[in-house]
């Protein structure tokens, strides 16, 4: 016996990938609704590669009793409307939106990091996924914190346009096309020209002059590494369509040698170490479209503090920092707590 599984806002980039990233994995679902506004009701889209059609329904319309989960992927305005009758109804709410990241009472989840925070999901039937900028860190974080403890994270992102959905790629496509034809790339998604430029400004200003992205950085990977770790964050925005990137320096409590750090991440899961030490011997986010893993290249002692490293750290921003760690998280309540699937 399966699960009845939701994607809400299956039509949009994440939703989609949440979709497919079922299919792939072979999630145990006997019964899979798609939902998107009332545009795109009717609309058939495909379950993976697997040749089975889904006909988009109405979420305003949708009855959410007697399912299992529902994967949101809707913005947080819709999520703050339709997140209380979904888990009311008894359907667990797995959250990508930003909305109850930081509520107490809902658990913000990276599988490989902090699967035992899942207990406490019965309080709201809500999880929270984290922003695609902090899944990824924290993958690659957490590993290296079990062994020498981390103190202090300084990281600045470089951040695809598909973070800001399909009209961010719209927008790096079309300023591309005009710069080599001569028209006027004006922005309209972003502050300023995002072809050919970098742009550190992503989600809005704060007081202290850091921006909102920043600042979920900060506190998300306190809540879920824990409130000692200091982190400072600077996110730039760059001309890729799909991958994050981030340079990430660390100061530990313990000694840790470079050596010792490819050890452990060469074993640690959702990672993969590539780091040859020659020319092309990285990765960059052209290679990680479309694959599961958060790499990590240029692991290297930072001989200006006692105990510190510097690396990046590369993933598919629509799979572990979106869609993928929204699966992962469903597979996580099933296999814990639902265990409905044979």
């Amino acid at each position: 016996m399966g699960y009845r599984i939701v994607v809400a806002g299956a039509t949009g980039s994440v939703g989609r990938e949440m979709v497919n990233i079922l299919a792939e994995r072979e999630f145990p679902a006997d019964e899979i609704a798609v939902l998107a506004s009332s545009r795109s009701q009717g609309e058939q889209m495909e379950y993976g590669d697997t040749g089975r059609m889904l006909t988009v329904r109405n979420i305003e319309h949708f009855d959410p009793a007697g399912w299992d989960m529902a994967l949101f992927a809707i913005g947080s305005e819709a999520t703050k409307l339709y997140a209380p009758r979904f888990a009311e109804a008894g359907c667990t709410v797995i959250d990508n939106s930003s909305l109850y990241r930081m509520d107490p009472d809902v658990p913000l989840i990276v599988p490989e990091v902090n699967p035992d925070a899942i207990e406490g999901y019965r309080v709201r039937n809500i999880i929270a996924n984290p922003n695609c900028s902090t899944a990824q860190m924290v993958v690659a974080l957490k590993p290296l914190h079990d062994f020498a403890r981390i103190k202090r994270v300084v990281v600045a992102t470089y951040q695809s346009v598909s973070g800001a959905g399909k009209s961010g790629m719209d927008e790096l496509f079309e300023q591309s096309r005009n710069i080599f034809v001569g028209d006027p790339a004006t922005p309209t998604k972003f502050t300023k020209q995002i072809a050919f430029n970098v742009i550190p400004h992503i989600d809005s200003f704060l007081d202290d002059g850091s921006t909102k992205e920043e600042w979920k950085m900060v506190v998300e990977t306190k809540k879920i590494m824990g409130p000692k770790i200091k982190v400072s964050a600077t996110c730039v925005r760059v001309p890729v369509f799909v991958g994050h990137s981030e340079a990430i320096n660390i100061e530990f409590e313990d000694e840790i040698s470079a050596a010792d750090a490819q050890r452990i991440l060469r074993e640690a899961p959702g990672v993969m170490l590539y780091d040859k030490r020659e020319d092309g011997g990285y990765i960059t986010p052209v290679e990680c479209v479309g694959e599961f893993a958060t790499y990590i290249s240029r692991v290297r002692e930072d001989p200006t503090v006692e105990n510190g490293l510097s690396l990046w750290c590369v993933s598919d921003n629509l799979r572990k920092g979106a869609a993928l760690n929204a699966v992962q998280i469903a597979e996580l309540l099933g296999r814990r707590h639902l265990q409905k699937a044979a």
